[in-house]
């Protein structure tokens, strides 16, 4: 497994994990006292973690720093559903940031 496989496979590991447990991104982030951003980057694997930062993410998760590199913790077959579902809540919470402040600016 090449160094972008193992960041793919920690970031859907994280994302999975963190709807398990019902996070979003921000309580994740500030339970692990990372940026949103950061994780997300994390989550779409384009930024690795420092070991501290995966230890802190690990607690918060309250699983064992080992289980966010497992690579048979997602089923292949399931990760469709899982980043449809991802996409659908990103589009739902944009529109509803759109109508907040639509409503803020009449």
């Amino acid at each position: 497994m090449d160094g972008q496989a193992i960041k793919a496979a920690l970031g859907r590991n994280i994302k999975f994990l963190r709807f398990r447990r019902k996070f979003s991104q921000a309580v994740l982030a500030e339970k692990a006292d990372i940026s949103t951003i950061f994780l997300s980057n994390i989550e779409r694997g384009n930024k690795f973690p420092k070991p501290d930062t995966l230890a802190r993410i690990a607690t918060a998760l309250d699983v064992e720093v080992y289980e966010l590199f497992k690579t048979d913790l997602l089923p292949e077959d399931n990760k469709e559903p899982i980043n449809r579902l991802s996409e659908d809540i990103i589009k739902n919470v944009n529109l509803a940031i759109a109508e907040v402040f639509k409503w803020y600016l009449r």
